[in-house]
């Protein structure tokens, strides 16, 4: 078993960067490219606990389909994600929300195990600890360049500044 950390200080309050993260159709925005990430669910997805959602992304240039669930929900505080169906033998991603005066102390924890037994390991030593460092790296630039880069604007939503400047695909 594996363990990602990473915390990330945002400028908006916990109300404002929760409805971003929970929101899958951000998630194409603060993934790499190199992936070519694709939710395969309606986007229009009601998060809660039970949530499902398909993904189709290449992983090493492999194409793999995901499947996660949210087993838990507290919403504005915290949510865990588990793969239901997918590249990992285990992977279990809690996200964590904490008011630090107007900003946002977002946390997540990522435990995850690779298949294939020895293989495996030695796979996660040569390639996947380092794309997955890859992959949180971009998300925490992408997600410090949004909100950094918006002053906040009276009788709007940070969800809607966000919103307005995520780059979408066709």
């Amino acid at each position: 078993m594996h363990r990602l950390e990473r915390t990330q200080l945002i400028p908006r309050s916990c109300e404002g960067v929760f409805p971003f993260v929970v929101d899958a159709s951000n998630l194409e925005a603060i993934t790499p490219p190199f992936l070519r990430f694709r939710i395969l669910t309606p986007t229009s997805i009601q998060m809660h606990a039970g949530a499902r959602t398909d993904f189709a992304l290449k992983l090493f240039g492999v194409p793999v389909r995901w499947r996660t669930c949210i087993t838990e929900w507290e919403p504005g505080v915290r949510f865990v994600g588990e793969q239901e169906a997918g590249p990992y033998a285990f992977w279990r991603h809690v996200h964590e929300f904490e008011a630090r005066g107007d900003s946002a102390m977002m946390r997540d924890t990522v435990d995850y195990a690779v298949p294939l037994g020895p293989l495996g390991r030695v796979t996660h030593a040569l390639f996947v600890e380092r794309a997955l460092d890859r992959i949180f790296d971009f998300r925490r630039d992408t997600i410090t360049h949004l909100f950094e880069s918006q002053a906040p604007s009276p009788g709007r939503s940070a969800m809607a500044r966000s919103r307005a400047s995520s780059p979408r695909k066709a």
